[in-house]
């Protein structure tokens, strides 16, 4: 078959299968007692990555270099990411809202790449120069799937803030900090259950633990409330403190068991995902000055994507920062992480379109 046809209907087949397989994931997601459509969702993704892969590895065979010499090959390598990405972050959450998240995206970047580029940007060319280098492989593959990696943490961490509906909640899991806290050994309580001492050390907890409403009849939502170890000293200050605690429930709206447990494993998932992308990204940028180097004489020109790069870097370092050394969970760094897919955007496909340097592609200006 020549290789030119098959890329043609390859990148049209990923658009396809990745646009069902969004509709598969929202359907899921909208009607959760399917439980086939999360198996339907997984396989249309890895479908969709073996597709790209063999896109590129057809365009590989034809050009005779490793296909990232322009917008097109990037967009297709960076869909390939995502998906690869979706899958490990999939497969170790066990949660169909990853597919939700992330199938929208991988969607939009294929269909921008089939349907909107045009056909002189599609189309391979011999490489310039400067790209006649073994550190195009290097510096450009791991720039691409540290944007794939930091791309879907940030959306992670956008679906993060919407299952908690913004609420700043304290999370409990193995993504914590020196700064955080450390026990394992909390416990849902009923609102109507009086607490003398607290399940965990006031400390350790941030004196926050967990209560189960039971205003509505069947306890099923769950929410945080303020740990006391205040000493009772009657039972009328038993009924006042049970009824202040009953106050603090009902003035914020309360998430359910569900939705915390969820949240808790978006939030680490979410950090586990940055904290693959970034030293990613730090081993891309390296390269890429190494590779300045070689080229044009200097390790760093202040170019515009370099100086978007830097940007992406302090951004996710100040994330993992915050997370590692100060103990941040939840609402504030996811975010952090939300502006972060902000920044990756700039950094990728901003630059390169808009802005003036030796990395655009001048498609715009």
């Amino acid at each position: 078959m020549n290789l030119v046809v098959l890329q043609n209907w390859l990148d049209n087949a990923s658009f396809a299968i990745l646009f069902l397989t969004m509709l598969v994931y929202w359907g899921g997601a909208a009607f959760p007692n399917l439980p086939y459509l999360a198996a339907l969702g997984t396989a249309g993704m890895a479908i969709a990555n073996l597709c790209i892969a063999t896109l590129l590895g057809a365009r590989w065979i034809e050009a005779g270099y490793f296909p990232l010499s322009n917008l097109y090959e990037s967009l297709f390598f960076l869909t390939w990411g995502i998906t690869a990405v979706h899958l490990i972050a999939e497969n170790s959450s066990r949660s169909r809202l990853v597919g939700v998240a992330t199938s929208p995206v991988a969607m939009a970047i294929a269909a921008f790449a089939t349907m909107t580029l045009p056909s002189q940007m599609q189309a391979s060319e011999p490489l310039v120069p400067a790209l006649k280098s073994n550190w195009l492989m290097m510096h450009v593959s791991v720039m691409m799937l540290s944007y794939s990696a930091l791309m879907v943490g940030s959306l992670l961490a956008i679906a993060f803030l919407i299952v908690t509906r913004g609420q700043n909640i304290q999370l409990q899991g193995s993504s914590v900090g020196t700064g955080g806290y450390r026990s394992n050994g909390y416990r849902l309580h009923k609102a109507t259950e009086l607490i003398s001492q607290p399940s965990a050390p006031a400390v350790e907890n941030n004196g926050f633990a967990r209560f189960e409403s039971s205003s509505n009849g069947n306890a099923n939502t769950a929410v945080l409330g303020l740990v006391t170890t205040t000493p009772i000293q009657n039972p009328q200050d038993a009924r006042g403190l049970a009824n202040a605690s009953l106050s603090e429930i009902h003035n914020s709206e309360p998430l359910s068991p569900q939705r915390l447990s969820l949240a808790e494993t978006l939030d680490n998932i979410s950090y586990r995902i940055i904290g693959l992308g970034f030293p990613l990204l730090t081993i891309g940028i390296i390269a890429g000055g190494v590779w300045a180097n070689e080229a044009w004489g200097s390790y760093w020109s202040w170019d515009p994507k370099e100086t978007w790069a830097l940007i992406t870097w302090l951004v996710f370092a100040a994330y993992l920062h915050a997370r590692i050394t100060r103990g941040w969970q939840g609402r504030s760094p996811a975010i952090l992480a939300s502006a972060g897919l902000l920044v990756v955007w700039v950094c990728y496909l901003g630059v390169n379109l808009l802005g003036k340097g030796l990395h655009s592609y001048g498609w715009f200006f």
